[in-house]
């Protein structure tokens, strides 16, 4: 790809030749945060601009909070990988990528620097306002991809996003004892759980058995919505987290 005029005005472009078309002509609704889970900002950055890595994203965000557009948001950058949110498993046509330099788990899960956070604060603002993004719609890749990707990590702040005004969020129930349903229970109550984590967006297949499968979409709820501790375990703090981030949901408020 030649160079192209940047869509947030702060971003210095560096194109990367790993692009399509949206598919149907759809427009981004949704934003996916990514951690790069590189040593080093410089080798992913170089990574996502070559042509034999088939990967990239819209916008990469450095440690000091700078702004690098790889692909305009017209276009499909590819990121998401094989994911699935609401049913949709185009992830890809109907989102902007965002990556965020940190080593993520095979680094350790370094802190996100406050400049960083702060940047993606703004650029999601800018990117939400151009496209309507609802605010449940930003995402991480995890929550997309579970089992397969762990980004942005459990140590991600989006509780600092939300004060921002980016994402969907409550505060966590605190964890206690009573009781929970782990892999092997079954019946209604698992079923029910499995519909809440569906309606939610989480591709929760509605079976009344705890399988590893759902335990990993629970690892990826924990890990963005209850981080304290991300073991894929329904107990009542994840459960009651779960309900009440629905029940503040607009499609399901009223």
């Amino acid at each position: 790809m030649t160079s192209f005029e940047a869509d947030y005005r702060k971003a210095i472009v560096q194109p990367s030749p790993n692009y399509g078309e949206r598919a149907d002509g759809r427009k981004p609704d949704m934003i996916l945060l990514h951690y790069t889970g590189m040593p080093t900002p410089e080798g992913a950055l170089e990574w996502l601009c070559r042509a034999e890595s088939q990967v990239s994203c819209h916008y990469f965000v450095h440690e000091n909070g700078d702004i690098v557009q790889l692909v305009p948001e017209q276009r499909r950058a590819w990121h998401a990988g094989k994911s699935v949110w609401h049913g949709d498993s185009d992830i890809n046509s109907l989102s902007i990528g965002i990556e965020i330099a940190n080593a993520g788990h095979p680094g350790g899960l370094p802190d996100y620097p406050k400049a960083q956070i702060e940047a993606v604060i703004e650029l999601c603002h800018d990117c939400g306002e151009r496209w309507s993004i609802p605010s449940e719609r930003v995402l991480g890749h995890s929550d997309v991809a579970p089992r397969r990707k762990l980004d942005p990590g459990e140590n991600f702040p989006w509780n600092d996003l939300y004060e921002g005004g980016i994402g969907h969020w409550v505060v966590p129930t605190p964890i206690t004892g009573g009781r929970f349903f782990q892999r092997g229970d079954q019946g209604q109550p698992v079923e029910a759980l499995q519909s809440m984590l569906s309606l939610y967006g989480y591709g929760t297949e509605i079976t009344g058995e705890f399988s590893d499968k759902m335990a990993g979409e629970l690892e990826a709820f924990q890990r963005h919505f209850r981080p304290e501790r991300v073991d894929g375990i329904a107990d009542f703090s994840t459960i009651d987290t779960l309900h009440r981030l629905l029940a503040t949901l607009p499609r399901y408020a009223a």
